[in-house]
């Protein structure tokens, strides 16, 4: 992505609030997709093949959370 595809923004204190939102947001978007994901029957393999990461790290991010909420996990 080139700089030309982002608009500029004058303050860089703004544009720095501007990332820790979307991280923000793509946190809670992730942890909404993952929760349906397992809800739905997928696998650790599937979501981590989705997401782009291991299965260790999704597991590692979501799990505890998503026994909290009462998610049947599978095992595989």
């Amino acid at each position: 992505m080139s700089g030309e595809d982002i608009p500029a923004v004058s303050d860089p204190a703004d544009a720095l609030a501007a990332v820790a939102a979307l991280r923000r947001l793509a946190d809670r978007l992730e942890d909404a997709a993952v929760e349906q994901a397992m809800r739905s029957g997928w696998s650790w393999p599937q979501v981590a093949e989705a997401l782009g990461v291991t299965r260790q790290a999704v597991h590692k991010k979501h799990a505890r959370r998503l026994i909290a909420a009462g998610v049947k996990l599978r095992r595989r």
